[in-house]
């Protein structure tokens, strides 16, 4: 299943653009970044499909009974609601689907990659009220409640199901092979879940050449992340010569170059070297 086509090029630009201006405001909107990703994977999904998105988690949020309480009756009124009556949660199958690491599919089809679907949860609950935030555990996502020392973590890929600290180890150590720390507890802040989010994309596309469009847009979107790693101008600049766009690609080389030589020459000048062969082969 290759996913869903990006948007003409007119709108994947004013796409960027509304990314840009969000990832930059001083309090940055993660479901809003997140509709704007599925904007720029799917051309379907317009502005009023963004704004559809946004009041089903709306409609949802009204649904959560008012104030549960403490921390476990949070988690246990969003199960109840996102995980017994809306049957939101994943299946192994959804990591091959594109459409898993989309916000609007995830919320029309129930089904997504950890990440989506603590992202439906953590915004239901927050609409609602609730002291909740991500957890990016190694590996597998998931969503926390209340303070660090009366936390509660759930797994929205498996419909809610409250985790104690064993479980949350085994998570780690399934994922890694690591041990639990502490600071992997810590709420994940709304830019890291929106980088996680993209390298999850990205990773979809390496696997699948032939969606290098996809792979492209993503890394474009991921630089303009305020911060972000200096790789992923090399990874474009592959991407373009990739898709033959050789002139454009091999400049990307040079400029990528000109960062790498500062550290590590060599490496510098087997980037120069590739943008060469870009070059040639326009002939």
């Amino acid at each position: 299943m290759s996913g869903p086509c990006p948007p003409p090029p007119e709108r994947a630009a004013e796409v960027r653009r509304l990314f840009a201006e969000e990832v930059r405001s001083e309090r940055p909107d993660l479901a809003a970044l997140c509709l704007l990703i599925g904007a720029a994977a799917d051309g379907a999904l317009d502005d009023a499909g963004i704004d559809v998105a946004q009041m089903e988690l709306d409609r949802l949020a009204g649904q959560v009974p008012f104030r549960p309480g403490a921390p476990l009756a949070w988690a246990n009124a969003l199960r109840q609601l996102l995980g017994d009556r809306f049957e939101f949660r994943g299946t192994p199958g959804d990591y091959q689907r594109l459409e898993s690491s989309l916000l609007h599919s995830v919320l029309r089809r129930r089904r997504g990659l950890p990440i989506l679907l603590s992202l439906v949860w953590m915004e239901v609950a927050r609409r609602a009220g609730a002291p909740v935030y991500g957890v990016a555990l190694p590996g597998h996502f998931v969503v926390g409640f209340g303070p660090a020392e009366d936390q509660v973590l759930v797994d929205p890929f498996d419909g809610g199901r409250v985790l104690s600290g064993g479980d949350a180890e085994l998570l780690v150590a399934g994922a890694t092979g690591a041990s639990l720390e502490p600071g992997m507890l810590m709420p994940a802040a709304p830019l890291e879940v929106v980088s996680r989010v993209l390298n999850n994309i990205r990773a979809w596309a390496a696997a699948r050449p032939e969606r290098s469009d996809v792979a492209l847009w993503a890394v474009e979107l991921a630089l303009l992340l305020p911060s972000h790693a200096a790789r992923l101008r090399y990874e474009r600049a592959q991407l373009l010569v990739q898709r033959g766009d050789f002139l454009t690609g091999a400049a990307e080389l040079d400029a990528y170059a000109e960062v790498v030589a500062v550290v590590d020459e060599p490496a510098a000048d087997r980037v120069r070297g590739q943008a060469q062969s870009a070059r040639a082969m326009l002939n």
